[in-house]
């Protein structure tokens, strides 16, 4: 055993070098560390040499690893809250007072209309007042959703097409959707009275009259009101009258 450790100690003292080991410097343990020349020289995963400015570029961490870095420009400051968020009715353009205001306008023929307010694309009120029409049909038992968007689709293409060639002013298309929308209210009451009584008869008929000179007057009125139509209530009450003619037809028969 004295022996085989004398040899050892003699073998890592002597001289004798093979391929390679000049990389590596040995103590009298056993243990080798990387010489000063190779640990120069820096290798890649794939056993070859990096590049050259990889060699002479200092690698220096600077405390910034998986941070973001501010855009130029960037107009966030960390600041915002919920706070200045505005409300969720808001954001979709639902306004109950001036839902209630439009309802009133139309509840009342010979009451002024707000021009402001009217010019506002609001399909809030028209939607409901279509549902509800539809669905006091239905209490009636006459299925008629299907003719009920048909219809209003249809004759709110037709006055949109109408009041841009008599108007100097330019009016969109939800504008008077929402106009004709909300004048259908009284239209829901005619249907309501349908559900519980016929109006197949005389008084009937001169009710489902009294509706569509109602529901006429107070379309032409805002339309008027919104595209500074004066003089012209009577021309546009007419294509108005023969719009919701067609929904007393529904609701009567």
């Amino acid at each position: 055993m004295e022996d085989l450790q004398k040899f050892d100690q003699d073998f890592y003292h002597s001289g004798f070098n093979i391929d390679g080991q000049d990389n590596y410097t040995y103590d009298a343990s056993g243990q080798h560390y990387q010489n000063e020349f190779f640990s120069n020289v820096l290798y890649s995963g794939c056993g070859t040499p990096l590049p050259e400015e990889y060699m002479h570029s200092e690698m220096t961490y600077t405390g910034q690893i998986l941070q973001a870095t501010k855009h130029v420009g960037s107009t966030y400051t960390g600041t915002d809250t919920f706070d200045d968020e505005p409300p969720l009715l808001e954001e979709l353009g639902i306004n109950f007072e001036n839902i209630w205001q439009k309802t009133l306008t139309v509840l009342n023929p010979f009451k002024p209309a707000d021009g402001r307010i009217m010019n506002e694309t609001d399909l809030t009120g028209p939607v409901v007042f279509c549902v509800a029409l539809g669905a006091t049909l239905l209490l009636a038992g006459k299925a008629h959703f299907g003719y009920v968007y048909g219809i209003s689709a249809l004759g709110c293409l037709g006055m949109y097409t109408l009041l841009n060639l008599m108007s100097v002013t330019e009016v969109s298309y939800g504008c008077v959707a929402s106009v004709l929308g909300y004048c259908l209210l009284p239209m829901v009451s005619l249907s309501s009275f349908a559900v519980f009584f016929s109006l197949q008869g005389i008084l009937g008929t001169i009710f489902a009259l009294v509706i569509i000179l109602w529901c006429s007057v107070s379309a032409s009125k805002i339309l008027i009101c919104t595209l500074a139509m004066e003089g012209q209530q009577l021309l546009i009450a007419y294509p108005c009258a023969l719009l919701y003619g067609v929904f007393a037809l529904l609701t009567v028969f």
